[in-house]
């Protein structure tokens, strides 16, 4: 392991290596292929010197010690800079570019682009305070979790950027108008923000014997100051900012569609979304029943499964089979370990059938950080882009202690062992793990980087459906009823996103949605009530990268024919990182490149 200065010293070689191959081939590179690959390291070195955070976490460590800088200033300073790369962007011309770095600079474009509407227009960060909760949690998480550096430099960080929280989360307080907070955000920020606390006593102060004395008088004054401005913040959320927290969370129509474009960079819109929804569900629906009546078949006391079911026979049958299945859960203190044996099952099968290449970095199930519960139950953690061999994280979120059992029963119910081994395909094996691993092996850095949520998101969805196709877990059609009931959950997220923001659909009707269209529990329906108030577009991500890889895969099974196979193809697809599924397909099949911000070629 390279460590502290020769390291930092090496980052910028690599990434303007990585940014070089993505343009022409060396030794041929026209003036725009030059001018492009400049303005690509330009990109990389002013984000990260902007957003430190966000540099710890793909590997660029020249600024660890430092924390982004959300003051108006801050902001000021990275709105010129999007527009100044912006301009430059402009004057290349982007048809003359390699294929590779038309991709590029469409991406780039896009997310140029959506930084400076999230900032002028969407202008979350005077509305959400979980936006800094994140980002405060993630500024000593990213420095702590993984072995990038030895420990006393990893240490050295985490101790300059806890001596500057206070002022950081002082700031955050001057940034929010109360009254433009909405009452959900504000909530969920007053659970969030201890975590940080706890984030400090189990990775950072059990480490202070690595440092000096003088370091560790730092330290302990540091941890006290840090420990009491998270006091005084906890105070704020609770006594000021909830009682005025007033504002919407729904964004409305303009902002929703707006904000859809720039997330998805898809050329489905939301209302096209709405209709292979709705389809979707009509059909995922009618299989379910179809297995159902596999599970239910003999068992004493059943619910008739008639060959033409009525829409409340349907229910009943597939309520009944989910039943069964909800019955096989683990005990409340045995869910992460229940991941981490999914975990090596998955894993062995994949290998056993030679599915795809598989990564040699390991990929580790850990239990979720406390600042980062209460949106999610689990969720894929990768090292970045230039942190190479390092360990993939698989974070599960262990049931809080306060739980009442009945609300835990809900929990386990919905999380089964054989949801937990469906999550465990989407999560690591063969989906994000996988998947983000071949991402890095891609030569463009800033692909790497500016991955598509859409694709990743997508990939792992297509992986559930994958393995229970090829047979995972023996076929068991109990397995595959709840694989389906994930992927039924993943199309109603896309109806719940847009409907809940832009429709106005009450909790009441999005319970109905959740729990009786999508048999969820209702504890994860009410769980994703809060996620869906709190996020916009990202839940739309999963149904319409679902769509958008088998509509890829089919179109590769037609034009390979009796060349096709489930390797070669899933190697294939990933072999070009994780750009929007439009270029992933154009770089495949070399179809013209097209859409918003490409240039047909």
């Amino acid at each position: 392991m390279a460590e502290g200065l020769s390291r930092r010293g090496t980052i910028g070689l690599m990434a303007a290596a990585a940014m070089s191959s993505a343009g022409a081939e060396a030794g041929a590179q026209t003036a725009d292929d030059r001018a492009f690959v400049d303005l690509s390291r330009r990109w990389l070195d002013t984000t990260a010197r902007l957003s430190p955070i966000w540099a710890t976490q793909i590997g660029v460590h020249r600024f660890d010690h430092d924390l982004d800088d959300i003051s108006p200033a801050g902001r000021a300073e990275a709105n010129a800079a999007s527009r100044h790369l912006l301009d430059r962007l402009g004057a290349i011309d982007v048809a003359r570019l390699a294929r590779g770095a038309q991709i590029d600079a469409a991406i780039l474009a896009n997310q140029l682009r959506y930084d400076l509407w999230t900032a002028e227009v969407l202008q979350s960060w005077a509305w959400d305070p979980l936006t800094y909760s994140a980002l405060a949690g993630d500024a000593l998480y990213g420095l702590m979790a993984r072995e990038f550096a030895p420990l006393p430099t990893r240490l050295a960080a985490a101790l300059a950027r806890m001596e500057k929280l206070p002022a950081f989360l002082a700031q955050a307080r001057a940034n929010l108008d109360l009254a433009r907070v909405p009452a959900v955000h504000a909530e969920t920020a007053v659970k969030q923000n201890p975590g940080l606390k706890s984030l400090v006593a189990e990775l950072i102060t059990p480490h202070a014997g690595e440092l000096g004395a003088e370091e560790r008088a730092r330290l302990e004054a540091a941890s006290q100051a840090l420990a009491s401005a998270v006091d005084d913040h906890q105070k704020w959320l609770e006594h000021a900012l909830v009682p005025a927290a007033k504002g919407n969370f729904r964004l409305g129509a303009e902002l929703y569609d707006a904000k859809l474009a720039f997330a998805l960079n898809s050329p489905l819109s939301r209302q096209e979304i709405r209709r292979r929804a709705r389809a979707a569900v009509t059909e995922t629906r009618a299989q379910m029943y179809q297995l159902a009546t596999i599970v239910l078949a003999g068992r004493p006391g059943a619910p008739a499964t008639p060959g033409s079911p009525t829409p409340d026979e349907q229910q009943a049958a597939i309520q009944a089979a989910l039943d069964i299945a909800a019955a096989d859960r683990p005990a409340p203190d045995e869910v992460v370990e229940a991941a981490r044996t999914a975990l090596a099952s998955a894993t062995d099968f994949v290998r056993a059938r030679d599915l795809i290449s598989l990564p040699a970095a390991p990929v580790k199930v850990i239990v979720m950080p406390e600042f980062k519960r209460g949106v999610a139950v689990a969720y894929c953690d990768p090292p970045g882009p230039l942190d190479k061999g390092l360990a993939t994280f698989y974070a599960v979120s262990p049931l809080p202690k306060d739980w009442s059992p009945a609300k835990a029963e809900s929990f386990l119910r919905e999380y089964n062992r054989r949801a937990i081994a469906d999550i465990t395909t989407h999560e690591a094996m063969p989906g994000h793990y996988v998947q983000l691993a071949h991402s890095n092996a891609y030569p463009s850095l800033l692909r790497s980087v500016l991955w598509s949520g859409v694709f990743v998101e997508g990939w792992a969805v297509y992986g559930e459906s994958m393995m229970a196709q090829e047979g995972f877990l023996g076929g068991d059609p109990l397995y595959r009823l709840v694989v389906l009931k994930t992927k039924l959950r993943s199309i109603s997220n896309a109806i719940l996103d847009q409907a809940m923001h832009v429709d106005g659909l009450s909790q009441q009707d999005a319970m109905a949605l959740m729990t009786k269209v999508a048999f969820q529990e209702e504890g994860e329906a009410a769980g994703k009530w809060i996620r869906a108030s709190v996020s916009s577009a990202q839940l739309s991500s999963y149904f319409v990268g679902s769509e958008e890889h088998w509509d890829i895969r089919r179109e590769a099974e037609r034009r390979w024919g009796a060349g096709f196979g489930l390797k070669r193809y899933h190697d294939a697809v990933l072999a070009y990182g994780s750009p929007p599924a439009r270029f992933a397909r154009a770089e495949m099949f070399g179809e013209p490149i097209t859409g918003p911000d490409a240039t047909a070629t």
